[in-house]
């Protein structure tokens, strides 16, 4: 139960993908203008992520059995891919607002780094936390952590940037500069979770 709580804090908060790990930065910029597309394609992502970890992980059983462990990151974009594609449509068909609002940045979740970083990190950490009998429960708790991980940055970011909108910025800073300088600070902010999980004894 410990080491499940340290996956948890350790995917939202030590290991965050976007502001630790700065995976999946593409949707993080360009899609957290406003709360509600932020939280929206945050729940997509979280939903590939997780669907992408079932499949991948006994498949990945599948090819080190066979020998073809070479295989792995083309079958992992594959798989992402098609399931991006399942999400794609079924928002299409019952949330049209959701599907509108994310555009072109919902196919765009299948080259997404976080999700496919996500499949991969949870391969190696099969032998990184052995110790700890790193298992598929334990694949898809570390999945679930790393997606809400990535909600968390893209909520807290949508925040900052409705500021910088009525800020008084420089103009040679306006746009993009300010966007980037604040999503630097965000990013600072999370070293201070540096060793939070050692210190609380989880691992």
């Amino acid at each position: 139960m410990k080491f499940m709580i340290a996956l948890l804090v350790m995917g939202i908060l030590t290991q965050n993908f976007t502001l630790a790990k700065f995976l999946g930065i593409c949707p993080f910029l360009g899609v957290s203008k406003k709360l509600n597309t932020a939280v929206g394609m945050s729940l997509a992502v979280i939903f590939v992520m997780l669907l992408a970890t079932a499949v991948t992980y006994p498949l990945n059983m599948f090819l080190e059995a066979h020998d073809l462990v070479y295989l792995q990151t083309i079958v992992f974009i594959l798989v992402i891919a098609a399931l991006v594609q399942m999400v794609e449509i079924v928002l299409k068909k019952y949330v049209k607002s959701l599907y509108n609002a994310l555009g072109i940045y919902l196919p765009l979740i299948t080259t997404n780094c976080a999700v496919l970083g996500v499949v991969i990190l949870n391969i190696d950490n099969i032998s990184a936390y052995s110790a700890y009998g790193f298992g598929f429960g334990h694949a898809m708790v570390s999945s679930f952590a790393a997606g809400a991980g990535f909600m968390l940055a893209m909520v807290l970011f949508a925040g900052v940037r409705s500021r910088l909108e009525t800020a008084d910025v420089p103009k040679s800073l306006e746009g993009l500069p300010i966007t980037l300088i604040a999503a630097a600070i965000v990013s600072m902010s999370f070293l201070g979770f540096t060793g939070i999980v050692e210190g609380m004894g989880l691992l």
